[in-house]
């Protein structure tokens, strides 16, 4: 029985929209116009909420995360409409045998609202030592005593400060108009204070965090974001200012990197909408904050910042961290620095690489046409991947952050990318060029995986690769040792197609290796060209490696590329 599920058609164009859940529904209608069903489901978010303290460790402290949609996306927070909140991610930035994360956040809730409803189960767990994230405020706003009624009261006092309405200390008692019950509303400023009063208490620290940045652009600058929308931000810095708490700027940190990737880039860190984050623009926010922890300089969280994982913070680069990928040896020591040159791909550009007769990538041979002594070049492709899942293991992300300018990035993939997208190896992405996307419930572990197109993920690493002023150059797949009608096999028509749909997208430079090679090997002839493949008809040889080496090299030649300079000036035929 087929078991995928799929939730969401265009990545871009997506819509969240739920059904009504009961009688009362018209209650929970988001002033945003988003619907994010938290409020009208509690009982089963809470569910999947974490019980406070629950992962403590020992005496170790726990770094408790308070928020909102953006810190947790959806009822149950698993990704299953496609949006993440960044506290999915955070633990990854801290040694977890020095301290755990828990994430609270519950989406739709304001300070009004998370105070009320959630708040004493989470401050029951915390204790002395421990930590409290507080990033509240997107839901601030409606009307106060009805449809959600989760907007903070703006007091008519002020003792002559530009946000009194929002911050002074006041309240008023309102009647909620469905359901007729009583409440004490204060302003944003007072639920904030006693936030941090009965954090305090317990012997812990809290952290306000300015709102995560949306996906809007100011009309005088249509490249910048535009942070006026948070018109938390000031509020936020005067309740750090006056209760003396340790302050970071998310929004501002995470604005600054979507106004350097671009509109194209910072669009799919969002989706369905332009609040709500993908899972890039989760892990973008998490690091942020992260970063933002590492940068400040307030002692209150000094034993904090000791948990943080410097190399997730400040990742190294390839080169520091696998020496031994490092193809071509210069024999000695140049005073200019040399270019790096790249490879992103699968077992065809690296294999085992050992035995003389087993299988062979052709990246282990770049030696025999790169000179060492104008390049360096790293091999980081790796057997059995596919654009989705080197991405998502953190392989493409290594060498986006090795990256600087005068680099070069050879981009090769096709072999393991059309196959299997929710079944086992779950490593398929969709078949085309152009740029779509879809929720899918992975069969191994029920997980949700928003899942790209081809030519989507190739256009992902020419971007990043110009974002660092390295230069991305698209190669097409090796051929394989299949022989119809007597000529080697060329798929022209599939990834041939989509190659060159991208490359008419993005002007990226274009290296046709499969059809040099196949050219090379029908000349051969086939029992000839069967000594060029080792194991199966598509690994290759020592013989083979060597041979796609050669057609990288005549193809850089052939359209006078800059790397073509960075070849030896004899190369063995």
């Amino acid at each position: 029985m087929k078991k995928t599920v799929l939730l969401v058609v265009l990545c871009c164009l997506a819509s969240i929209t739920a059904t009504a859940q009961d009688k009362n529904d018209a209650i929970w209608k988001d002033i945003n116009g988003v619907r994010d069903v938290t409020l009208d489901s509690l009982a089963k978010a809470n569910q999947a909420r974490p019980v406070s303290g629950l992962s403590r460790k020992g005496n170790n402290p726990v770094l408790f995360l308070v928020g909102n949609s953006t810190m947790r996306n959806g009822t149950l927070g698993n990704g299953n409409n496609g949006q993440w909140g960044w506290g999915y991610y955070e633990h990854l930035f801290f040694d977890q045998n020095k301290i755990t994360v828990e994430n609270h956040a519950l989406g739709g809730t304001s300070p009004r609202t998370f105070y009320n409803m959630l708040w004493k189960p989470v401050l029951e767990g915390v204790r002395s030592g421990d930590y409290v994230v507080l990033e509240l405020g997107h839901n601030d706003n409606g009307p106060i005593d009805e449809n959600r009624a989760r907007s903070s009261y703006k007091s008519p006092k002020s003792n002559g400060g530009p946000y009194d309405k929002y911050l002074i200390e006041d309240s008023t008692v309102v009647t909620i108009k469905e359901n007729g019950r009583v409440e004490t509303v204060y302003t944003f400023g007072g639920y904030m204070r006693r936030f941090v009063n009965e954090i305090r208490a317990k012997g812990a620290t809290p952290i306000l965090l300015t709102l995560t940045p949306r996906k809007a652009y100011e009309e005088s600058d249509t490249n910048k974001v535009d942070r006026k929308l948070t018109t938390f931000t000031p509020w936020i810095k005067a309740m750090a200012e006056e209760l003396h708490t340790p302050f970071i700027d998310l929004n501002d940190i995470s604005a600054t990197k979507l106004e350097k990737y671009g509109k194209r880039k910072a669009a799919y860190h969002f989706f369905g909408d332009k609040i709500h984050s993908s899972a890039f623009g989760a892990r973008m926010n998490a690091a942020s904050f992260a970063e933002g922890l590492d940068a400040c300089t307030n002692p209150q969280v000094a034993g904090l910042k000791a948990c943080l994982i410097q190399d997730m913070v400040h990742p190294k680069s390839v080169l520091e961290t696998h020496p031994d990928w490092v193809v071509t040896k210069a024999k000695k020591n140049t005073a200019k620095k040399k270019p790096r040159v790249f490879l992103a791909g699968d077992s065809t550009g690296k294999n085992a690489d050992k035995d003389p007769n087993g299988m062979w990538g052709w990246g282990s041979q770049a030696a025999t046409v790169f000179d060492g002594e104008k390049c360096t070049f790293v091999n980081c492709a790796k057997a059995g991947r596919s654009t989705r899942t080197f991405l998502a293991e953190g392989r493409w992300d290594e060498i986006y952050n090795s990256l600087e300018p005068g680099d070069y990035v050879l981009l090769q993939f096709g072999h393991n990318d059309i196959g299997g997208i929710d079944k086992p190896k779950e490593r398929g992405v969709i078949a085309t060029a152009a740029d779509t996307c879809h929720v899918y419930k992975m069969e191994s572990d029920g997980r949700y995986e928003v899942i790209y197109s081809f030519g989507w993920y190739l256009k992902k690493f020419i971007e990043d690769t110009r974002e660092k002023g390295a230069t991305p150059i698209l190669l097409s797949l090796t051929p394989r040792n299949e022989w119809p009608k007597g000529k080697v096999e060329r798929r022209n028509d599939s990834y041939g197609r989509w190659y060159r749909q991208v490359v008419e997208e993005t002007g990226v430079d274009f290296v046709d290796i499969h059809n040099i090679t196949a050219d090379a090997l029908d000349e051969m002839g086939k029992e000839a060209a069967a000594a060029m493949f080792n194991h199966d008809h598509t690994h290759t040889s020592l013989a083979g490696a060597q041979l796609n080496c050669k057609s990288l090299a005549k193809g850089l030649k052939a359209i006078k590329h800059p790397l073509a300079k960075l070849l030896r000036k004899k190369i063995k035929k």
